[in-house]
């Protein structure tokens, strides 16, 4: 039955979705993920993105480093080489295909969760596709809303944590002989003392640890990439040619390339499945369009950089061989080939990196899962707590328990949230352009840093205490000439 299912939502339904949101955003917005990619830089660097907010805010900085410590974790490692074993080297072609339209469509949904985000008593901010959906499309959706948080929670809360403490345990057996039991119990206690600091220490954390978990595997793919110059014109033109079929007998046909592409580039940068929303919600910024073009970054770094980083290496090598390798797949057929590039401490490098791809991820679905109970229950506190508990539980369970069936149903509910989120979309299309004409609007008119009113959008039904800018952001920064924008 999950078999079916998965071959239902995967092979068909999310197909269709993923394509009409992400190429039809991408031409109504006129190609919003490209006209402001320079402006990403710009909105990342600007004071307001990097300075200690003194208000207690967390900023878009912040965000969206939290965000890519979710995006990035063991599909970028494991993922990957399941979809060149599965689907050949063309499925990396699929899988970009999916990124570059995901920017658009995860600029779509992150604007959208900053403009209907919620203010909270503290100062923070809630928010994500139950909020949009509620707010957004009314009270006779509110069911949809309803039905996103539980399956937000199945999925990532309880399926995916499971998941995450299993891959980083049984790595690093494999790498360290260090038994599974010690690992879960080791990683459960670090992040239960993290997680019980809230949101607000997880993006501390990840402040630290995505730099140097994602420098460090970018640097190492550059330098396997330098030591085979040469060959890297050859390997893209395969990656190409698999992709339409013209490679005979690797993978399973262009129709496995694509499936695999797609199944494995959204599980990677999650565009699309509104759980990105949720964290890029709690920026606080001046403009929603701001973090959304941040966002749509994220989602370039997870797929285009680093996915492409782990198919390189991979590809490069001489161990994959899709005459032979039916017996080593996931992140053992990483780690084999980045050690016959650099030598046998390309095996620990691997699983060091998976360690601190899947911590991190561990991290950011605790949040995802937080997020989703406080859609249905104001500050529970107890709640909250207990919900702690389960997630140090299922991190050490995790860690020590076979998951092939944890991981068929975790698809097939990650498939749902996907259809959830998408349809919901689709109806929001107007809002999410109105929204961003406004900013394109004002940055013609030369202002540098749009401001948005949420007066001028009540009929949208935003909350106006989440847009309570402070009295130093009200002021626009001196306009840039032409040439600069």
């Amino acid at each position: 039955m999950l078999d079916l299912l998965n071959d239902i939502l995967w092979g068909k339904v999310l197909i269709v979705l993923l394509i009409a949101v992400g190429i039809g955003f991408t031409v109504a917005s006129r190609f919003v993920q490209f006209r402001y990619f320079g402006r990403m830089f710009r909105i990342l660097s600007a004071s307001q993105a990097f300075k200690k907010d003194q208000h207690g805010h967390l900023s878009s900085f912040q965000a969206l480093l939290l965000s890519v410590a979710g995006r990035v974790g063991g599909g970028n490692i494991a993922g990957v080489a399941v979809a060149i074993t599965l689907g050949g080297p063309g499925a990396i072609f699929w899988m970009w295909m999916v990124g570059l339209m995901g920017m658009a469509t995860s600029y779509l949904e992150c604007t959208l969760a900053q403009a209907y985000k919620q203010a909270e008593p503290d100062g923070t901010y809630r928010g994500g596709p139950a909020y949009y959906i509620a707010r957004g499309l009314g009270t006779n959706w509110k069911w949809l809303a309803g039905l996103y948080s539980v399956l937000l929670l199945l999925t990532f809360g309880f399926g995916f944590t499971a998941l995450q403490s299993y891959a980083v345990a049984t790595s690093f057996e494999d790498a360290f002989g260090v038994p599974v039991f010690y690992s879960g119990i080791g990683l459960a206690m670090i992040v239960g003392l993290i997680i019980f600091g809230g949101v607000k220490r997880i993006a501390k954390v990840s402040e630290v640890l995505v730099p140097v978990m994602a420098g460090g595997y970018i640097l190492i793919a550059l330098v396997v990439l330098g030591m085979n110059l040469e060959r890297i014109p050859d390997v893209f033109m395969l990656i190409v040619k698999s992709a339409f079929g013209l490679e005979p007998a690797i993978g399973g046909g262009i129709g496995a390339a694509i499936m695999m592409g797609l199944k494995r580039g959204l599980f990677s940068n999650e565009a699309g499945l509104g759980s990105a929303p949720n964290v890029a919600a709690v920026a606080y910024v001046p403009h929603p369009a701001n973090q959304g073009i941040v966002q749509s970054f994220s989602v370039f770094i997870d797929t285009l950089i680093i996915c492409s980083a782990t198919a390189f290496i991979i590809l490069l090598s001489g161990v994959y061989d899709p005459a032979s390798t039916s017996d080593i797949g996931g992140v053992a057929l990483t780690q084999a080939s980045l050690a016959e590039h650099v030598g046998e401490w390309g095996r620990s490098f691997v699983s060091i990196a998976l360690l601190l791809f899947g911590f991190s991820t561990i991290l950011y679905n605790y949040y995802l899962g937080e997020n989703s109970i406080n859609y249905f229950t104001d500050d529970n506190q107890n709640l909250f707590n207990g919900f702690r508990v389960a997630i140090i539980g299922l991190v050490c369970w995790g860690a020590t328990t076979d998951l092939g069936t944890v991981f068929a149903f975790a698809d097939v509910t990650m498939g749902l949230l996907a259809v959830a989120n998408l349809i919901a979309l689709i109806m929001l299309i107007k809002p999410g352009l109105r929204i961003m004409r406004d900013f394109d609007n004002q940055i013609s008119a030369g202002i540098e840093q749009p401001i948005f009113d949420a007066g001028k959008f009540a009929d949208m039904n935003v909350d106006p205490a989440a847009w309570d800018i402070e009295p130093e952001d009200r002021q626009p920064a001196p306009a840039a000439s032409v040439l600069a924008r």
